[in-house]
């Protein structure tokens, strides 16, 4: 990774490929998610736990495939849904520090960085383009998300609401996976919780998200139905 504040003179013929594909990094198993894009993602992914990055607890991942470097919503023609994560919106970009001021920043060594082809970042004349005020958006909205993220994971290990499952998932072709590693809302604890808490949890704005965790996973049968018609198209 080479990260690099952006800036309109430097860059000004940067352009970025938004094509989506595995050459572009887009072949992975899982993606973070921020509680603020629970309601679209919970649309078209399961959402997980699995342990943060950097550091102690739990972070929430939209599950893409079923095993590493699987990314089963990537078809011929692009991302096989009408949401992608907040995560892989961003392209190679991200913030960071200037000081005490946030700055957009750009990896450099990404591979959507374009050579004579994608999108623009600036105008001719240094403005930024319609591109790059989404992408800073984006941006905006995962750095708030990375902020209130604590807080969300904090109340679901306080209530001891996260348990960890293992999925064994039998493949079109009789080959068999397991799907372990990761954990998903308790929900017998969440139906016994007593009313003191369930008003926290809701008072906190945490209790919607809950529910939204919880009714994605009846996407995990939708991953394994795209895994099983990959392979079947693999095997034709």
């Amino acid at each position: 990774m080479n990260p690099v504040q952006l800036d309109n003179i430097t860059h000004r013929d940067l352009r970025i490929v938004t094509t989506r594909g595995a050459a572009w990094g887009d072949d992975q198993m899982t993606s973070p998610v921020f509680v603020s894009e629970f309601r679209s993602a919970q649309a078209y992914y399961p959402i997980v736990f699995q342990p943060a990055d950097n550091g102690p607890g739990m972070q929430p991942v939209a599950l893409l495939g079923l095993r590493s470097g699987e990314n089963l919503f990537l078809e011929a023609h692009g991302w096989d849904a009408a949401y992608i994560p907040l995560a892989f919106q961003r392209g190679p970009f991200m913030i960071g520090r200037a000081g005490e001021q946030l700055m957009i920043h750009v990896d450099m060594d990404s591979p959507r960085i374009g050579h004579g082809e994608g999108e623009a970042a600036y105008l001719p004349h240094g403005a930024t383009t319609d591109y790059l005020e989404r992408v800073n958006s984006v941006l905006a909205a995962i750095h708030h998300g990375v902020e209130t993220m604590p807080a969300f994971v904090a109340a679901l290990l306080r209530h001891e609401l996260l348990e960890s499952f293992v999925m064994d998932v039998e493949a079109a072709d009789g080959s068999h996976n397991r799907l372990a590693g990761f954990h998903a809302i308790h929900e017998e604890r969440l139906a016994a919780l007593g009313a003191p808490a369930l008003a926290e949890l809701h008072a906190a704005g945490h209790l919607e998200a809950i529910y939204m965790v919880l009714a994605s996973t009846a996407h995990l049968r939708d991953l394994v139905e795209r895994h099983d018609r990959r392979l079947k198209r693999t095997l034709a």
